[in-house]
């Protein structure tokens, strides 16, 4: 069976997909979802050089194709529609392998991380989702799995989504998906992860964590963190509210509490909580609605 067990689900904006599996040192088939979204600017004069003036350059058709990759089969999904969720969802409901590997268009992997993988999902039957060891760039470290283990509800809210693999079949049946609030190109800022693991858990998957290492993450700037403002915090609220219902101010104030000065810079501890709160009650306003 070998390296067509397992399918990479990769979502990527504005790529050169034809050189993307390169650049990530892909080692399996893959559905690369490539969100397509801005125009691009071109100088242009009226006898049609480039020169001065600019106008918008027309953006690529987007059409569905595949392609070969050292013998990987490579599907790709060109979008116009924003949001990592939306993006990372398309890639699932075109999967077909029987293990899926979330990964994002940033993350380099090691040689042999196919097999690594398939090794720990034939060692351990139980595991639904099991999450991986890959190395994000300098202050960005979330988390870094020391031990093996079952994930719990104490400690799911760490993991970002190129640290998830899963049982595929397993997961189209919990019904579970991506969520189209939170995370790069959607309303509210980072969380879809932990929302997605969340719900994971809630339809009683079994989660595992992993001492493995498969990749780590290129150095570039965040496609979603833009400074600890007032939306930083109003997100978060709305985000905790998601994932804690009542005990969410509880959350956010040990949160906000546990990283002082980082998370606060020159406001005042009491204005993020104050915004934060203001997030949970938005919250409980559109939950009813989605």
């Amino acid at each position: 069976m070998g390296n067509k067990r397992l399918q990479i689900l990769v979502s990527a904006v504005n790529k050169d997909v034809k050189v993307l599996p390169q650049l990530m040192n892909l080692e399996s088939d893959a559905v690369i979802v490539n969100q397509i979204q801005e125009k691009r600017e071109v100088s242009e004069s009226s006898d049609g050089q480039n020169e001065a003036g600019m106008k918008h350059q027309d953006l690529p058709e987007c059409e569905d194709y595949s392609f070969d990759y050292n013998g990987h089969a490579i599907k790709v999904l060109n979008r116009r529609e924003k949001g990592v969720g939306l993006s990372r969802n398309t890639a699932f409901d075109n999967s077909d392998a029987e293990i899926i590997q979330f990964g994002d268009d940033d993350i380099r992997y090691s040689d042999g991380y196919v097999q690594r993988i398939l090794a720990e999902f034939d060692a351990h039957p139980e595991a639904d989702v099991i999450l991986f060891n890959v190395k994000a760039q300098a202050g960005r470290e979330t988390y870094w799995n020391t031990d093996c283990g079952k994930v719990s509800w104490r400690n799911y809210g760490r993991y970002p989504a190129y640290a998830i693999c899963g049982r595929r079949e397993r997961l189209e049946a919990s019904g579970i998906k991506y969520s189209l609030l939170f995370g790069g190109g959607a309303t509210y800022m980072n969380g879809e992860d932990s929302l997605f693991l969340h719900d994971c858990l809630k339809a009683g998957l079994y989660l595992y964590r992993t001492t493995v290492s498969i990749g780590y993450e290129e150095s570039g700037e965040s496609t979603w963190f833009k400074g600890f403002t007032d939306k930083f915090y109003f997100d978060r609220g709305v985000l905790y509210h998601f994932l804690y219902g009542k005990m969410a101010p509880v959350f956010a104030f040990r949160y906000l509490f546990k990283k002082g000065r980082e998370m606060c810079g020159g406001n005042s501890f009491f204005k993020c909580y104050k915004k934060a709160l203001e997030g949970i009650r938005h919250g409980k306003k559109i939950a009813g609605r989605v």
